[in-house]
């Protein structure tokens, strides 16, 4: 039989110093290695950084507005951005949170640079993956730069790009997201449009399945904003949250008609000077009808803006991005008695009740609709 070992305690201290090591030269050591190797850490970084500095710079919006030293136009955008995040989530049942309720001047008119791509001979989108969110066809960047090279060798690899300013954007009630100085430079039909579009995104975001979210979102936005100012006896800016939504419909339509052309001509596997050639038939046909019958036919955008407006594969997905099978949204609506606050809660149910890959085939499952 062996001989018995008395096992000595271990050495708590000497443990704690080692863990202690660790924590202070070992994961630091880790993350700049990280950091050095992996530009999408370098990106993650970045973002967070940006968002630190963000928070740092937030100030309590009630209190600005009740502060006489508060420029008066300031307070009057702030007071109204109470009172439309207010009507969100007491008449729509949005989740607020702490969403909105300070705000962050930036110190620049544009904040983030959002950047899509697509491939030329084929109107897919490329993407990006990111924690919660999951994959989604777009990629925001603080740093102005690096989101034009970013750009820049997509295009040498053969995409298209589409690179546009965004004056807002959502941590989906992860943070207490600050109302953005970036934000107060659109009138006051679209800041409250703005707002409860991005309350929407805290109360109902699927993962993965950005189309839906943020034509999901557009459609709160632009019908709460019309119930809002009517709640407010505010007609003029009623009617335009509900011609808004009109315009988005028409180029819901438009869009899904160029897409659905661009598909058929892609489909031939088109190459070289055949490709080039078919690009430009239909999106010369598409500018025809921005500048001619359908751009003139909206009641809120300037058609001479879009005259301007570069078109390619890049710019057709980001503009159905937030325009996609806006009808069913409007189906939903018509069957709650035209209540914007039963469509939402109509439309959580189902998702939540029939899940499915795709949220708008639970949408069209829905009683009364075809399967």
């Amino acid at each position: 039989m062996d001989p018995v070992r008395e096992r000595r305690p271990p050495n708590w201290g000497r443990v704690a110093r080692r863990l202690a090591a660790w924590v202070l030269v070992g994961v630091p050591t880790v993350l700049v290695l990280a950091l050095l190797v992996s530009a999408e850490v370098r990106y993650l970084a970045r973002a967070a950084c940006e968002e630190a500095r963000i928070l740092l710079k937030r100030h309590p919006i009630r209190k600005l507005v009740a502060d006489a030293r508060t420029p008066a136009p300031l307070r009057q955008r702030l007071a109204l951005v109470l009172a439309a995040r207010a009507y969100a989530a007491d008449s729509l049942h949005l989740s607020a949170g702490d969403t909105y309720t300070t705000y962050a001047d930036v110190g620049r008119d544009t904040l983030v640079l959002v950047l899509q791509a697509s491939r030329r001979d084929r109107l897919r989108e490329y993407t990006w993956s990111y924690p919660i969110v999951g994959v989604v066809p777009y990629k925001g960047f603080f740093d102005f730069a690096r989101a034009r090279a970013t750009a820049a060798d997509l295009e040498r690899q053969g995409y298209d790009t589409y690179l546009r300013p965004a004056p807002a954007f959502s941590t989906l009630g992860y943070f207490s997201d600050p109302l953005l100085s970036t934000a107060l430079t659109r009138d006051t039909m679209e800041l409250v449009a703005t707002v409860i579009h991005e309350l929407t995104h805290n109360t109902l975001y699927v993962k993965s399945q950005t189309p839906f979210n943020e034509s999901f979102a557009s459609f709160v936005g632009y019908h709460g904003a019309a119930a809002f100012f009517r709640s407010r006896g505010d007609s003029a800016d009623a009617k335009r949250a509900a011609a808004r939504w009109r315009d988005e419909r028409t180029l819901d339509v438009f869009y899904a008609e160029l897409a659905r052309r661009l598909d058929s001509a892609y489909a031939g596997d088109l190459t070289g000077a055949a490709l080039e050639r078919a690009r430009a038939t239909l999106f010369g046909w598409a500018r025809a009808q921005l500048t001619g019958v359908v751009g003139q036919s909206l009641e809120t955008y300037d058609w001479r803006w879009f005259a301007q407006a570069s078109l390619n594969n890049a710019v057709v997905i980001a503009q159905r991005l937030y325009r996609m099978n806006l009808n069913l949204f409007d189906e939903v609506y018509v069957q709650n008695g035209a209540d914007i606050a039963e469509t939402i809660r109509a439309i959580e149910v189902r998702l939540f009740t029939q899940p499915d890959e795709d949220p708008y085939r639970a949408l069209y499952s829905r009683p009364g609709m075809p399967p």
